[in-house]
């Protein structure tokens, strides 16, 4: 079996393909090779199995080799929320550009790949004719208030419009955000999310740039992964239509993040995190879903992290144990 992954030398790129290769197979069928796509060479741990091939550069310079034909493609490459909204262009190239280019180039195969693309909550958002409810659902109408959550919406269509024509076995998880994510932050605005947990664990101080009382779905990295090889090998039948189905996410709000953090590593910890708005970071979550439902994801037997606790403990120990996570991101516990 030969498994496509864009966007494979990130951190849940390369999560996905370290889980994918522990696995060995997918369906039952036996992994053969992992094809890593990406801007940046892959990370070397991955690059070091012989089942794994790394390609680096712009996706829309990689036709080429989309075209050589995969059982299996998991399209998780993307420029974040924050790229897209300060840079109209780049994110249009980067997200729907790229995605039709990958989408014709596995029709040009002639190999109807299985393909998972991983959306986000970001596709849902208030709009004048469509107020969003409290808990959108599978069936809310998304009407997204960011570029970056219209190019997931759009490339759901084209996933859904290419899987009705035969070209490919497409599905598409909406992600929630992942939290808690290794390393410095990056340009996406649900960034802080990470920030306010993985800063003060590292005995850094930081800020967050929203109210307490914000309200967001989250999921941690295992939980997504095995949310996205749990789409990939459910049937046509179980997955219940070509449409986007919502990945189990924990409904928490900043304040409750903050409680858990203090819960788990102590006053001290919680105490490296301050409130300072930022009225653009604000201004782009405030149109952010409060929470979601999931009910066909429940239906595939998938489920949502335990408590925000359970998720702070699995970074701690992924810090211990997983490669990409740097040996000081401890440092703030005693």
């Amino acid at each position: 079996m030969r498994i496509l992954i864009t966007g494979g030398a990130g951190f849940l790129g390369a999560r996905l393909a370290r889980e994918i290769l522990k696995k060995g197979q997918l369906n039952g069928q036996t992994v053969t090779e992992v094809v890593i796509a990406d801007l940046f060479p892959a990370p070397a741990d991955l690059l070091a199995d012989p089942r794994v091939k790394g390609h680096a550069g712009p996706m829309l310079e990689q036709g080429d080799l989309f075209k050589t034909g995969f059982d299996g493609v998991f399209h998780l490459a993307s420029a974040v929320s924050g790229e897209c909204e300060l840079d109209f262009d780049l994110g249009l190239r980067s997200n729907v550009d790229s995605s039709r280019l990958l989408l014709d180039s596995i029709r040009a195969s002639g190999k109807a790949s299985r393909l998972v693309f991983a959306s986000s909550v970001a596709v849902f958002g208030p709009d004048a004719a469509n107020p969003m409810p409290a808990l959108v659902a599978d069936t809310t109408l998304p009407t997204p208030q960011t570029s970056y959550g219209t190019h997931k919406l759009m490339i759901e269509y084209m996933v859904a419009d290419y899987t009705r024509k035969g070209y490919i076995d497409g599905r598409s998880a909406r992600l929630m955000t992942v939290a808690v994510r290794p390393g410095k932050p990056n340009g996406a605005a649900s960034s802080f999310f990470s920030g306010i947990i993985r800063e003060p664990l590292a005995g850094t101080d930081t800020t967050c740039p929203v109210d307490a009382s914000v309200s967001h779905p989250l999921s941690s990295p295992g939980t997504t992964i095995h949310g996205l090889i749990t789409v990939f090998e459910a049937s046509r039948e179980a997955m219940g239509g070509r449409m986007a189905l919502n990945l189990p996410g924990l409904n928490v709000t900043v304040g409750q993040m903050l409680a858990a953090l203090e819960k788990v590593a102590g006053p001290a910890v919680r105490a490296r995190v301050k409130f300072e708005r930022d009225e653009r970071i604000a201004g782009i979550v405030d149109n952010w879903a409060k929470g979601c439902t999931f009910e066909r994801a429940y239906a595939l037997g998938l489920r949502a992290d335990a408590s925000f606790e359970a998720i702070i403990e699995q970074y701690i120990a992924d810090c211990k144990t997983r490669p990409g996570y740097p040996a000081e991101a401890l440092s703030g516990l005693k």
